[in-house]
């Protein structure tokens, strides 16, 4: 168990403590040092969501250690507040903080079904996996109301194209049946990310995520729909959570999971600053082993950009993680079979119809 030594200045429910300055913005007003100013101390900040039609949906990916071939985000930021997450740098594209913002100002893709679909009936679109979450969370709250990544299922089953999903929400249960649909024809994957089993550091880790129990409830439920499922233990936080893997393989395999993978954290561009100061309010008693446990996964820094090594990070704690998981997989079961979805039925649909030939 992982005892909370939490700062007056700590703010519950959300996991970036304060607003760093955006990048790419000349002037703005931010909150650096929020213990300098009385009254936006514990002040609650709403979530605010933002209605945008984009012009793309689908973005290819690059990356060759990411596992994915291309991305689809109908929400850009997150509510789950997870606060290593890697996609907080892309919120200052669109010119909020890494920070609060990016759990709090929610950009919608109201227009992203009608971008799929205009994709797929394209010429030039070959058929290949569209992983949903490569960025965001797809069924973070506000999917409950928009419905969005529903819609996505959807066309996805009527063009018959393969889809991934990895999420923190049990929200995705919702969408069973659609899930089942799309696995009569080996069209669907998902993934639940599972960091740890213990929920005192879950509730300042990822605040706003659903329990450990309802991830691995998930599991449970799609394993016995036979679809195609399993978790990421992920990120790796030495001091932190590296201890818990044994477990979470454990009860992710006991729930039915066939497959698992796991990533070092790795703390790029805002996302440091943002870490270390939710650190040092979080664990005091921990922070600096914890900072220099990390820094020894990536020679001396907090951030590993070369692929290959970015991701699991180097060195003898990285080493002895990755040794770790693969005796875990080992000895539970995991990763025994591939899982290759299906990209031979794709099909365009043109005016509303299939095509005879």
């Amino acid at each position: 168990m992982i005892t909370q030594h939490a700062t007056d200045q700590f703010t519950k429910g959300r996991g970036a403590q304060y607003n760093p300055k955006n990048k790419f913005l000349k002037g703005e007003y931010v909150l650096e040092h929020p213990e300098a100013i009385d009254e936006w101390e514990h002040e609650e900040r709403k979530t605010e969501y933002i209605y945008d039609d984009s012009k793309t949906l689908v973005n290819k990916v690059t990356s060759p250690d990411v596992g994915m071939l291309f991305s689809a985000n109908p929400y850009q930021g997150c509510e789950h507040g997870c606060i290593y997450c890697y996609a907080r740098n892309s919120h200052e594209y669109w010119g909020y903080s890494a920070g609060v913002d990016f759990e709090s100002r929610i950009v919608v893709k109201r227009n992203a079904p009608a971008l799929l679909k205009k994709l797929f009936d394209n010429k030039n679109w070959e058929p290949a996996v569209i992983s949903l979450s490569g960025n965001t969370d797809c069924y973070q709250p506000i999917e409950r109301k928009m419905r969005i990544t529903r819609k996505l299922l959807e066309i996805c089953l009527e063009y018959r194209n393969p889809v991934g999903i990895i999420t923190k929400n049990a929200l995705v249960l919702r969408d069973l049946d659609l899930l089942e649909e799309l696995h009569k024809h080996n069209l669907v994957k998902v993934y639940t990310s599972i960091t740890s089993l213990d929920e005192d550091l879950r509730r300042v880790l990822e605040p706003r995520t659903a329990s450990y129990r309802s991830r691995l409830k998930i599991v449970e439920t799609l394993a016995a729909a036979k679809i195609p499922v399993g978790i990421m233990n992920a990120p790796i936080i030495p001091g932190l959570n590296d201890t818990h893997m044994p477990a979470v393989l454990k009860a992710a395999a006991e729930a039915g999971a066939k497959w698992a993978g796991y990533t070092m954290v790795r703390l790029n561009g805002a996302i440091g600053p943002i870490f270390k100061d939710w650190l040092y309010k979080s664990f005091p008693d921990r922070a600096e082993k914890v900072w220099n446990l990390i820094s020894d996964c990536h020679e001396g820094q907090v951030n590993d950009s070369r692929f290959g090594n970015r991701m699991t990070g180097d060195g003898r704690i990285a080493e002895l993680v990755s040794d770790q998981f693969k005796l875990y997989c080992r000895k539970y079961g995991l990763n025994e079979t591939p899982n290759q979805l299906n990209i031979n039925d794709f099909r365009r649909i043109k005016n509303g119809q299939l095509p005879l030939f």
